[in-house]
C-alpha cells in the first residue's frame, strides 16, 4: 500500500516528506523489526518510550514514522534519510486507526464477538468458539492462552495483543476462511486503544470484581475501562450480560445495542437454575421464553455454568439452533489451567488460574461444594510480583480460612523479592495452618506427599502458564506437569 493512500484515510496533525513515493508493507511498534517499507509507531509505554528509537528506525530505512512528540527528532534527520514524518495527537489511537485501514478493515468481514469481565473470559471464549464450530463456522480466537485460526494455534503473550497484531490476525483469519472470531478484551486493551476501530457484532459481559488496581487505582476506573467495549457495540449489534452482577447496569447503560441477560434472577431473559457439579462436570438449566434447556459440560464449577450460559445465549440470539448450541457446550474440551483436575488413586489436584482474591474465593468454594467436608482441602498458592499488592493479604486470609493447610509459595515474582511478596501474603493469615516454601516445585511436592490419601489439593495462580518469571527471566514451569510428576511418584 502507498503511504499516501493510507494517510488520505486517517487523521494526522502534520505530514513532512513525500508519502507518494513510499510503499508500506508492514506496521510495527518494535524498532528492531522496522526496516525498508515499514511504518513505525513511536509508542510511549510504561517501561520505555518508542520515541527514543526513532533515530535507529530512520537509519534502518523505514518508510515513515508516526509520533506524537513532534520535536523528538529533528526534521532534517527525516529529510536526509527520505523518511516521512507523521505527527499525530495520540500514537496508540493512530496505530489502531491505521492498522485497521492497512489490513483492509478485517473486523467488518467476519462476526466478531468481544468478551470482557474480570473472570471467565477465557473459558467463555473456548465455549463460544466450539459452539460456532459446531454450527459449521470456521472460527478464530484471540485470547489469554493462545490465538487460533480455526484449529491452528498461534502463541500469544498478551490477553489482547497490540492493535497492529490484532488486525493482522483478523486479516489472516479472513484470508483463511474464518467467518467468526471470538476475542477476549482486557481492560488494559480498552484503555490503551488496542481495539479501537474494530467492528464488534456482539459483546459479552461476564462479571467484574476488583483487579489490576496497580494500573487502574480505583474500581470506578476499572469499571469505566470495561464499559468502553459495550459502548462500542453498534445499534445493530448485541450485548449479552450477566444480570447477577450488580455492576452490569452501569456497564451497559449507554449502549444502543440490543441487550440480552442471563442469570439466576427471575428478571433475566435466560434464567439459570439447578446448577450441580462434581469433579466430573457441571449441569444446569436455562429457561428462555417458557422453555427449559438442559445443559451439561465437562468443565467443573458453578462459575462454568455462567460461562457456558453466556456462550449459549450468544449462540441463540445469533440464530444458532438450541440443539447445536447445547452440543457445542457439551463437547467443549477442558480449558487448560481452568479448574483442571489431575489425579492418582483417590487424591485429586486442581490446577486453576485463580490469581485474584475473588477468583481464589470462588475456586475454594467450588472445592468445598464438591468435597462437602468429607475430604481435607489443601491449597498451594503465591502472588505475582509487579502487580496489585493490595490483594496479597486478602488472598492469604481466604486461603488459610478455607483450607485445612496452606503452602504459601512463589508465583511469578518478576522483579520483586519473592520473600517480600510472601511476607505481604502472611499479613492476612490469622491462623497457624500454613507453611512457607518459596520454591514452587517443592511446595507442590510437599502438598502431594504430606496430604492424606483422599485430599483435594488446589494449586492456584498460574493455571495454563508454562513458565515462571524471576528477575525478567522466564524458565519453563507448569503446575500441571509438576503435579502429575509428584502424584505419580506418590502413587507408586
Amino acid at each position: 500500500m502507498k503511504l499516501s493512500e493510507l494517510l488520505n484515510k486517517v487523521k494526522a496533525i502534520q505530514v513532512i516528506g513525500n508519502a507518494e513515493l513510499k510503499e508500506i508493507t508492514s506496521i510495527t511498534i518494535d524498532s528492531r523489526t522496522a526496516g525498508k517499507n515499514s511504518l513505525f509507531f513511536a509508542i510511549e509505554g510504561f517501561k520505555t518510550d518508542g520515541h527514543k528509537f526513532i533515530q535507529d528506525v530512520i537509519n534502518q530505512g523505514a518508510s515513515g514514522v508516526v509520533l506524537q512528540k513532534a520535536d523528538a527528532v529533528p526534521d532534517q534527520m527525516f529529510a536526509h534519510a527520505g523518511c516521512v514524518k507523521i505527527v499525530v495527537e495520540d500514537s496508540r489511537k493512530s496505530l489502531a486507526e491505521m492498522s485497521n485501514i492497512f489490513y483492509g478493515e478485517p473486523s467488518k468481514k467476519l462476526m466478531l464477538v468481544g468478551i470482557s469481565g474480570t473472570k471467565g473470559k477465557t473459558t467463555t471464549a473456548f465455549y463460544m468458539k466450539n459452539v460456532f464450530q459446531q454450527a459449521g463456522f470456521k472460527t478464530g480466537l484471540i485470547g489469554t492462552i493462545a490465538n487460533y485460526i480455526g484449529e491452528r494455534e498461534v502463541k500469544t503473550l498478551l490477553t489482547t495483543p497490540q492493535a497492529n497484531e490484532i488486525n493482522a490476525l483478523l486479516s489472516q483469519m479472513v484470508s483463511e476462511g474464518c467467518t467468526h472470531c471470538v476475542m477476549e478484551v482486557s481492560s488494559h486493551a480498552l484503555r490503551l486503544n488496542r481495539v479501537d476501530y474494530l467492528n464488534f457484532g456482539a459483546g459479552i459481559f461476564t462479571n467484574i470484581t476488583s483487579d489490576h488496581m496497580d494500573y487502574h487505582k480505583t474500581f470506578d476506573h476499572y469499571l469505566d475501562s470495561k464499559k468502553i467495549l459495550f459502548d462500542m457495540i453498534p445499534q445493530n449489534g448485541k450485548i449479552i450480560f450477566n444480570a447477577d452482577d450488580p455492576s452490569s447496569k452501569s456497564i451497559i447503560k449507554d449502549s444502543k445495542a440490543k441487550k440480552y441477560s442471563y442469570g439466576s434472577v427471575s428478571i433475566s431473559d435466560f434464567v439459570l437454575s439447578n446448577i450441580e457439579f462434581t469433579l466430573d462436570g457441571t449441569s444446569f438449566i436455562l429457561n428462555y421464553i417458557g422453555e427449559d434447556y438442559h445443559l451439561t459440560t465437562s468443565l467443573v464449577g458453578h462459575f462454568n455454568a455462567y460461562n457456558a450460559s453466556a456462550a449459549f445465549v450468544t449462540a441463540i440470539v445469533s440464530g444458532i439452533d438450541a440443539d447445536t448450541a447445547i452440543k457445542g457446550i457439551r463437547t467443549t474440551p477442558q480449558v487448560p489451567g481452568r479448574f483442571e483436575v489431575v489425579s492418582e488413586k483417590n487424591k485429586k489436584v486442581i490446577v486453576d488460574y485463580s490469581h485474584t482474591s475473588d477468583s481464589l474465593l470462588q475456586a475454594l468454594r467450588a472445592v468445598h461444594h464438591i468435597v462437602k467436608k468429607d475430604r481435607p482441602v489443601y491449597t498451594v498458592f503465591g502472588c505475582g510480583g509487579d502487580r496489585d499488592a493490595t490483594k496479597r493479604p486478602v488472598m492469604g486470609n481466604i486461603a488459610a480460612s478455607m483450607s485445612d493447610r496452606v503452602y504459601v509459595t512463589s508465583d511469578n515474582p518478576r522483579t520483586e523479592d519473592p520473600f517480600q511478596i510472601i511476607d505481604e501474603v502472611l499479613k492476612g493469615i490469622k491462623t497457624n495452618n500454613y507453611r512457607v516454601i518459596e520454591n514452587r516445585e517443592e511446595a507442590i511436592r510437599s502438598a502431594v506427599f504430606e496430604s492424606e490419601d483422599d485430599a483435594v489439593i488446589l494449586i492456584a495462580g498460574k493455571g495454563h502458564e508454562n513458565y515462571q518469571e524471576v528477575n525478567g527471566v522466564r524458565k519453563h514451569f507448569s503446575d500441571k506437569e509438576i503435579a502429575q510428576k509428584y502424584l505419580a511418584e506418590w502413587a507408586r
